[in-house]
């Protein structure tokens, strides 16, 4: 069985299609019909972005927590 789902992209290729988008609403030639389509692409990418950002702050923030108990830890 094969897992036909779409993965999603990381952050530097949804940024690269938010500019790509944002540089296609500030055209003067905005396809109408896609409009809707497109800004809420641009709103799937935008949740996608903070949450990778949310997930790295945590991951951060536990690696700098381990890296002071260690240091705490350490004989003087």
């Amino acid at each position: 069985m094969t897992d036909d789902a779409p993965t999603a992209p990381g952050y530097q290729d949804a940024l690269a299609e938010l500019d790509e988008i944002l540089r296609e609403l500030e055209g003067s030639d905005v396809d109408v019909d896609r409009l809707a389509d497109r800004v809420e692409r641009a709103s799937e990418l935008i949740a996608l972005c903070r949450d990778k950002i949310s997930s790295a702050r945590v991951r951060i923030r536990q690696v700098t927590t381990d890296l002071d108990a260690g240091a705490a830890a350490e004989p003087s």
